[in-house]
């Protein structure tokens, strides 16, 4: 593992040393459950859930009881989509949401199609943004929710979600976004955006796993939500459950520290990705940026090698990058990437496409390297190939 280079930040982040720390008391030495009043360590196990959940909010500029712990991204999802649609019914059916979204969105609103749900699917220009007009136009007198996410998984491209969330006000719809890329990395004041709801989780953030966040406005307007699991009435009676102590303390250090670094740490990283692409489209023809490039987050780069399978590339080198073709929660499936087929990405760009993003831990070794590789990789591939000698001479 010594030898190999981690550039796949956007599927998981390592978990911070100082997080860990935090969490290991927690495993044993103070062993209570959080809804345990009765004795010390409940009481124990209590006050650090409301510190981490302090810590989360503060990170967020939100007040902490606005804060649901869910196990991650995917459930705030499900809650938050979920839990709108049967509360809100009355207003109506309609949802809209944006077809660059997560799965853990789209197989959501999929669902509630089959329940009776109508949903709109925005396209997204070139560059992965939505048209502000269209959204608006979108908005009905039965729509009940806006879904759009904040920073996107694949291309790190950033929505402009203060545009969306005015529309969203005065349109008098609630606005939820998915800004599990997002926090941590970038400053998200979801109030001061108009976003109503947002989620958000741990292990994207230099976090554990297993742990998620969901803002949940409780002013201006109040959101209800109807809870998707049932059995004891914690967090506020809309997510059911034994607190997984532990990582909720490594939830809260982790957002501490995001707080602390995020500038700096932005600032570096965006120089790691411009050194990569630089360097690739000096040693290499034909490489495209995909995605906005002036509206991205600081630490990703998807990266299109024309005439190039990606599969193949990454293989040339035995897998000793990690980096990804797709979403890390879609990396079974062998369809090409939604979201760039959703941007117009044309077929002899989109099979060469492979996401790099970089972290808290990446160095500039890991990106001369890197490039090293992909660059005798490419050359390799195309050399052989048929189409790319037909490309170069013209023909195709």
């Amino acid at each position: 593992m010594q030898q190999l280079i981690y550039l796949d930040y956007n599927a998981t982040t390592p978990v911070d040393p100082q997080v860990v720390e935090a969490m290991l008391p927690y495993f044993y030495e103070k062993p209570g459950n959080a809804a345990s009043r009765t004795h010390p360590f409940g009481w124990v196990a209590d006050e650090a859930v409301d510190q981490a959940r302090q810590q989360i909010a503060g990170l967020i500029q939100a007040d902490p009881r606005e804060v649901v712990f869910t196990s991650g991204a995917t459930e705030a999802d499900n809650l938050a989509i979920k839990g709108v649609f049967q509360l809100y019914q009355r207003k109506g059916q309609h949802i809209i949401t944006v077809k660059t979204e997560h799965k853990a969105v789209l197989d959501t609103t999929g669902y509630l199609e089959k329940l009776g749900a109508e949903i709109t699917y925005l396209d997204v220009d070139a560059d992965g943004l939505i048209d502000l007009e269209e959204l608006e136009a979108a908005i009905r007198p039965d729509t009940i929710l806006v879904s759009v996410m904040w920073a996107n998984n694949e291309t790190g491209v950033i929505q402009p979600m203060a545009e969306i969330g005015e529309i969203c006000t005065r349109k008098g719809v609630l606005l939820m976004s998915d800004a599990t890329q997002a926090v941590g990395k970038i400053p998200v004041n979801p109030r001061e955006t108009g976003i109503h709801i947002m989620t958000f989780s741990a292990h994207k953030m230099y976090g554990p796993k297993g742990i998620g966040g969901l803002y949940v406005s409780r002013q201006r307007p109040r959101v209800k939500l109807a809870a998707q699991i049932h059995g004891g009435g914690h967090e506020q009676g809309m997510r059911s459950g034994t607190l997984n102590v532990p990582a909720v303390v490594g939830f809260g250090k982790a957002a501490e520290i995001a707080g602390s670094v995020m500038a700096e740490e932005s600032r570096r990283l965006a120089g790691l990705r411009d050194r990569l692409e630089q360097s690739l489209q000096q040693e290499l023809e034909a490489v495209k940026i995909n995605g906005s490039r002036e509206h991205r987050l600081s630490h990703v780069s998807n990266l299109s090698f024309r005439h190039v399978d990606a599969e193949a590339l990454i293989s040339s080198f035995n897998r000793s990058i990690a980096v990804a073709t797709g979403s890390a929660c879609s990396s079974a499936s062998l369809e090409p990437s939604h979201v760039l087929q959703a941007m117009g990405l044309a077929e002899e760009w989109l099979k060469g496409s492979i996401r790099f993003s970089f972290g808290r831990f990446s160095e500039a070794r890991d990106v001369d390297r890197t490039v090293e590789l992909i660059v005798k990789g490419v050359q390799a591939l195309r050399a052989e190939s048929p189409v790319w000698e037909m490309f170069k001479e013209g023909i195709i």
